[in-house]
C-alpha cells in the first residue's frame, strides 16, 4: 500500500462512476499525462479494460431508498490499481494486465424475489446468500434424471453413491476455493484456471478451460432437449384443449412404454396434419430456433440475471409437484418379489449412471471461486459450502427417491426425464413443463455468454470481437444442441457423459494435482497424500469408463 498526505490508500483512486467513465476515454501517456480518446480510438488499443468485471448493476438499497451499486471500495482500489499496474510495464508485455476471463459474480447470486438488498453497502453477501448461491447454481436438470438414476443404480446403492459423491464433490471443490485464496495476492490469480497455470503450466491453464467447456456445452445440450420436449408437450397441451381432442386422465395415470405394458400406445390425440408438422424430435429443435437465436446474441446478460430466482421457484414448484404425486399413488416398494410391479433392487451393475450424473449434478467446481468472491465472512467458506452441498444432496434424495418408491408401475418405466412420466393432458404437468420451459429460455442465453466469453476472449481479446465472429459461434453451438435433440434426445445419457468427462479432470485430477504440487513446494509432501488422492483421481478415470461399459451392456 502506498500513502499521500499520510492517509494509507484504501479507498477508491475514483468514484465508482468516475473510473467507469474516465476508463474508457482516458489513457495514460509514458511521461504520465492523460491523453483523451475518442470513442472510435477505444478499439484500436492493444487490449480492452473490459473482462475484469468492474459491474454497476444495482443490487441493493440503501437507507433513503436509493438504488446503489454493488461496488465496495476493495473493488474500486484494485481496479485502479490494475489500471496503474498495467502502465508500469514494457507496452509487450501483459504480464500485469488485467485478467481476460473472470466473470460477474452476480451471474451466479441468488436473488430473493421482490428482495433487492441482498448485499450489504459494501457490495458483500452473507453466509445466507453465499449457501442458496451455490445451492440455486448446483439445482439443475440432473433433478429431473434422479429418479432414472437412482434406479440404474440400485435402492442402496444409490442411497450411497448420492451420499458418498457429496462428499468427495465438496473436498475437491474445496480444494479449487483454497487454491485460489491462497494465490490471491499474486497478480492475476483470480480464477482456478490461473492456479492451473502456475502449478502445472499452460497445459493445466488449457485442460481446466477446455473441461470447463464441455460441461457449459454439456449443459447447453440437455437444455435444449428439455426446451424441446417441454415446447412440445406445452404446445400440443394448448393445440389438443382448443380442439376439444385432449382426454382427460387422473392423477394415478402414468405413461409405462416398456414392450408389453398396457400403456404402450399412449397418445391422447389422434394424428393429424398438425403432428407431422409439430414432431418432438424431427421439427420442434428448429422452431426452437425462432425462440432462442434472438435472445443469445445479445453483447450483456444483464437482462437474465434477473431471472436467476426462478431457479429456487421451479425447484419448489418440482418439490409441491412430487409430493402431490407421491401422495396420490401412495408407496410402492417389494424388495423382494422379483416378479411384482413393485420391485425394487437394492443393487444394478448399471450404478455408474448415477456416479455420472452426480458428477454433473454435484459440479461447481468453475464457478465457485465468482460465488465465494464476495463472502462477507471468506473463513466461513468451509462451513457454507459443505452446508450448501448438503442441501444439494437432501434435495437430490427427497425428489429421486419420494418420486422411485410411489411410482405405481414397474421401476423400469421411470424415465430420464421425470415429467415425460405422465400425459400431455396431466395439467399439473403442464404447468410444471410451461415453469421449466421459462426457466430454460432465461438460463440457455447465460450459458452461451459464458462459453462466449471463454472461447472468443482468449483469441480476440474481446468477448464481442463483432456481430460476424458471435452468430458463427453461435450456429456452431446450436447445431450441435439440435443434432442432438433429433439423433439422440436422451437427457441421461448425455448427462452422464458430460458429467464423466468434465468430472474426470475438475473434480477428481486438477484440484488433486494442485494440491499435491503445493505441498511438495512447501515440503510438507507426504505418502498418505499421494496415495489418497491418487485414488481420487483413479475414481475419475474409472467413472468415466464405466459410462462406455453402460453402452455395452446395455446393446
Amino acid at each position: 500500500m502506498t500513502e499521500k498526505n499520510g492517509v494509507e490508500e484504501k479507498t477508491p483512486l475514483l468514484s465508482p462512476q468516475q473510473q467507469c467513465v474516465n476508463s474508457l476515454v482516458t489513457d495514460v501517456k509514458e511521461d504520465g499525462s492523460d491523453v483523451s480518446l475518442s470513442p472510435g480510438d477505444l478499439g484500436e488499443t492493444k487490449k480492452r479494460r473490459k473482462p475484469f468485471h468492474y459491474s454497476t448493476i444495482p443490487t441493493y438499497m440503501n437507507s433513503n431508498n436509493t438504488v446503489q451499486t454493488p461496488i465496495d471500495s476493495h473493488t474500486a482500489a484494485t481496479y485502479s490499481r490494475y489500471r496503474y499496474y498495467s502502465r508500469l510495464q514494457h507496452p509487450q508485455d501483459d504480464t500485469l494486465a488485467i485478467p481476460d476471463h473472470v466473470l460477474p459474480s452476480y451471474i451466479f447470486s441468488f436473488n430473493v424475489p421482490f428482495v433487492s438488498s441482498i448485499r450489504d453497502s459494501e457490495g458483500k453477501q452473507s453466509s445466507i446468500i453465499t449457501i442458496f448461491s451455490i445451492w440455486n447454481t448446483m439445482m439443475g436438470t440432473s433433478l429431473l434424471s434422479m429418479p432414472w438414476a437412482i434406479h440404474q443404480a440400485g435402492f442402496a446403492v444409490g442411497i450411497f453413491l448420492l451420499v458418498s459423491m457429496a462428499g468427495l464433490t465438496l473436498y475437491t471443490c474445496y480444494r479449487v476455493v483454497q487454491s485460489v485464496s491462497k494465490e490471491a495476492g499474486t497478480v492475476g490469480m483470480i480464477e482456478f484456471s490461473d492456479v492451473c497455470r502456475s502449478h502445472l503450466g499452460r497445459w493445466g491453464e488449457l485442460i481446466s478451460i477446455i473441461f470447463s467447456l464441455v460441461a457449459l456445452l454439456g449443459a447447453m445440450i440437455v437444455f435444449w432437449v428439455l426446451m424441446s420436449n417441454f415446447l412440445y408437450s406445452t404446445v400440443a397441451f394448448i393445440y389438443g384443449e382448443a380442439i376439444g381432442t385432449m382426454h382427460p386422465h387422473n392423477g394415478t395415470a402414468v405413461i409405462c412404454d416398456i414392450p408389453g405394458n398396457s400403456t404402450q400406445d399412449y397418445h391422447d390425440v389422434p394424428h393429424d396434419v398438425f403432428y407431422d408438422v409439430w414432431n418432438k424430435t424431427t421439427t420442434v429443435p428448429f422452431f426452437l430456433l425462432l425462440l432462442i437465436v434472438p435472445l443469445i446474441n445479445f453483447k450483456s446478460p444483464t437482462f437474465f440475471t434477473k431471472f436467476n430466482a426462478l431457479g429456487t421457484c421451479s425447484v419448489a414448484f418440482l418439490f409441491a409437484f412430487v409430493i402431490v404425486r407421491a401422495s396420490e399413488w401412495g408407496f410402492h416398494m417389494d424388495f423382494e418379489d422379483t416378479t411384482s410391479d413393485a420391485y425394487i433392487a437394492l443393487f444394478d451393475v448399471r450404478f455408474p449412471a448415477l456416479s455420472g450424473i452426480l458428477a454433473l449434478g454435484y459440479f461447481i467446481h468453475n464457478c465457485i471461486t465468482s460465488i465465494v468472491r464476495n463472502q462477507r465472512h471468506p473463513e466461513n467458506n468451509g462451513r457454507d459450502m459443505t452446508i450448501a452441498y448438503i442441501l444439494v444432496a437432501c434435495t437430490y434424495m427427497f425428489v429421486g427417491l419420494l418420486f422411485y418408491m410411489t411410482f405405481p408401475k414397474q421401476k423400469e418405466c421411470i424415465k430420464d426425464n421425470l415429467l415425460d412420466n405422465f400425459y400431455p393432458s396431466d395439467k399439473l404437468a403442464f404447468a410444471a413443463r410451461l415453469f421449466l420451459l421459462f426457466q430454460l429460455v432465461t438460463l440457455f442465453p447465460l450459458i452461451v455468454y459464458i462459453i462466449r466469453v471463454q472461447i472468443l476472449d482468449p483469441l480476440f481479446k474481446s468477448a464481442y470481437p463483432s456481430v460476424k465472429h458471435v452468430v458463427i459461434l453461435n450456429l456452431l453451438l446450436l447445431s450441435v444442441c439440435v443434432l442432438f435433440a433429433v439423433f439422440l434426445p436422451s437427457i441421461g445419457v448425455i448427462i452422464r457423459f458430460s458429467g464423466a468427462f468434465c468430472g474426470l479432470a475438475y473434480i477428481f485430477t486438477l484440484p488433486c494435482l494442485v494440491y499435491m504440487i503445493d505441498l511438495r513446494r512447501r515440503g510438507k509432501l507426504r505418502w498418505y497424500h499421494v496415495v489418497i488422492h491418487g485414488i481420487i483421481m483413479a475414481l475419475g478415470v474409472s467413472n468415466l469408463l464405466a459410462q462406455f461399459v453402460i453402452l455395452f451392456l446395455e446393446k
